[in-house]
């Protein structure tokens, strides 16, 4: 039987959460600098590519950019959170292949890098990633509330997290994160209203859920630590 959420049906116009893990639940990122490359190979598949430079060096490993590897007019990333051993990804796509795309090229460009760094070989990633389809709004919500939340298992600063939590915050301005597909139905959503809850800040960090009137998550967002 296939794995849960392994058969990807991708639909264009749509969101899908995106995670994986380290092969044998292994680390993919064993210092800061290992993030700071996923985060790079992010911002280049993500940004406009008439504003990036042609090569960016990052400690000593240089990146190349590829214009034919950029995906500015394919993906929107919605929101993202990388942990020592795993990776979540929300992310809207414009056509039905995108995302496809989009991360095979991600993952290997990634894997390669990590292989290469370490002196390894073989997989970096524990099979074939999963994927969710988020079709309903408030689970949209509640998606980014568990995504910006995964820190908490490491960290008590959600804001010094490798996420997308300090730009929904308003702390920076990473242009390659879409934030506002997520802030404006929050800022619409009857639930929230109902609940009296002011800030995204709130909703993440203090309100708990009553009777799970909202948590939606429970049979859809995977524990990747166990």
């Amino acid at each position: 039987m296939p794995a849960k959420n392994s058969i990807k049906i991708y639909r264009e116009d749509s969101i899908y959460h995106i995670y994986n893990r380290g092969v044998e639940k292994r680390k993919i990122f064993l210092d800061e600098q290992d993030y700071k490359v996923f985060l790079t190979c992010l911002k280049q598949y993500l940004s406009n590519p008439e504003s990036e430079p042609k090569r960016q060096t990052l400690q000593g490993e240089t990146l190349q950019y590829h214009r034919s590897k950029n995906f500015f007019e394919e993906i929107e990333l919605l929101s993202f959170c990388l942990m020592p051993n795993h990776i979540h990804l929300l992310i809207k796509q414009k056509n039905k292949d995108s995302i496809k795309k989009f991360t095979q090229s991600l993952f290997t460009r990634y894997s390669i890098y990590f292989n290469r760094k370490y002196k390894r070989s073989g997989p970096l990633f524990q099979g074939v990633y999963k994927a969710t389809n988020v079709i309903n709004k408030d689970y949209l919500l509640d998606i980014t509330r568990y995504i910006h939340k995964n820190p908490l298992k490491y960290t008590k600063n959600l804001i010094e997290s490798y996420s997308s939590y300090a730009t929904y915050l308003g702390l920076n301005n990473t242009v390659w994160i879409n934030k506002n597909v997520v802030l404006d139905y929050f800022n619409q959503s009857t639930f929230i209203k109902s609940k009296n809850i002011k800030s995204y800040k709130e909703f993440v960090e203090i309100f708990k859920y009553i009777n799970e009137d909202l948590d939606l998550s429970s049979d859809n967002t995977p524990n990747l630590d166990s």
